[in-house]
């Protein structure tokens, strides 16, 4: 049985504290990025994150460091803020050396085993299978560690996340399927894809449980992904999570976005997630104009330091060019 979330909760002040200055970092990073990319400083697909902060900033409060993120190639703010540092993220998109994927990835394809993010996919949907491969690994070694696995609208439609979520039901594995829905796939509104609206109801086919949440409020998205993190751990496998969403820019830097209206757009701006975790530090006095000035400072200049950091850094060494395409791999269990 499927429920709809309806979150009515208080955080702590440092949490909101913590999520206005992570937002605020991501919106930053990505208005700077896409500056960069006007200049062609930044160049090849680019996708930004700007209206979507609240999910980053929601999920990380709803789980802990060992836990494992994979998203698509939307995938900047998710890898900020799961720890990779805004210089390495600015020097892959600068396609420098000192890049989280050694400047070989790009926009698509960040990664940091370090902190538990392991992309960053250009291939729409191929996230949603790695993902559950990841769970599987975290429960044949015994942790209680989850995935988070996220993807759009538009990869709800391809084939791999039926035969995934089979899978993920029948193993009750520790993954918890988000669906960021921005409305738009690449530009194709959901109306116009798929007779089923609500992409939290594909789970009923495997019995899955499945919530629906507000992606643009940092409450409702710790509230529901807790509840579902906390499933399972406790050993009661994946859930799916549709998280309603909207980017404010196009699906890409090549995108003008005319499949939609301004009127449409502004109504979302009024829900701004940053704005809204303002109001509610701002109504409850947990810091002062000055504070809350100096956190603006403080990311100003983290945006700034990273992109002097990506312009400095050098550029790969020419004898990268093959590596890291295969690795090698013990395997104990072969038996010559």
């Amino acid at each position: 049985m499927q429920t709809k979330t309806d979150v009515k909760t208080k955080f702590t002040k440092e949490t909101y504290l913590y999520w206005y200055e992570l937002m605020l970092l991501l919106r930053r990073f990505e208005e700077k990025t896409g500056q960069l990319y006007g200049m062609q400083k930044i160049r090849g697909f680019c996708h930004l994150y700007i209206g979507q902060e609240a999910i980053a900033a929601g999920c990380m409060t709803a789980t802990k460091p060992a836990d494992k993120f994979i998203t698509a190639y939307r995938d900047h703010g998710l890898a900020i803020a799961k720890g990779l540092s805004a210089k390495e993220c600015m020097a892959e998109l600068y396609g420098k050396a000192t890049g989280c994927s050694k400047g070989k990835g790009g926009s698509m394809h960040f990664f940091s085993k370090e902190h538990g993010f392991f992309g960053g996919h250009g291939i729409v949907g191929a996230q949603i299978g790695t993902g559950a491969g990841l769970a599987f690994a975290e429960q044949y070694l015994g942790t209680d560690n989850v995935v988070l696995c996220f993807f759009g609208d538009g990869a709800a439609r391809q084939g791999i996340l039926h035969e995934t979520f089979n899978m993920a039901m029948t193993w009750k594995l520790p993954v918890i399927f988000i669906c960021e829905n921005n409305m738009y796939a690449m530009g194709t509104s959901v109306e116009r894809t798929s007779n089923v609206l609500d992409i939290y109801k594909l789970a009923d086919a495997y019995e899955m449980p499945a919530d629906t949440v507000d992606g643009m409020s940092c409450e409702a998205v710790a509230e529901g992904v807790g509840r579902a993190v906390t499933r399972a751990r406790e050993k009661g496998g994946p859930t799916l999570l549709e998280i309603k969403t909207y980017r404010y820019r196009g699906h890409s830097m090549s995108d003008p976005a005319k499949y939609r209206t301004k009127e449409e757009l502004e109504e979302y701006k009024e829900k701004d997630p940053i704005n809204q975790v303002l109001k509610v530090i701002q109504k409850n006095k947990w810091a002062t104009e000055a504070e809350i000035e100096a956190i603006n400072e403080r990311v100003k200049k983290e945006v700034e330091d990273c992109v002097t950091f990506a312009e400095e850094s050098p550029w790969p060494d020419d004898s990268e060019l093959l590596k890291d395409v295969y690795t090698q791999a013990d395997y104990p269990f072969i038996v010559d």
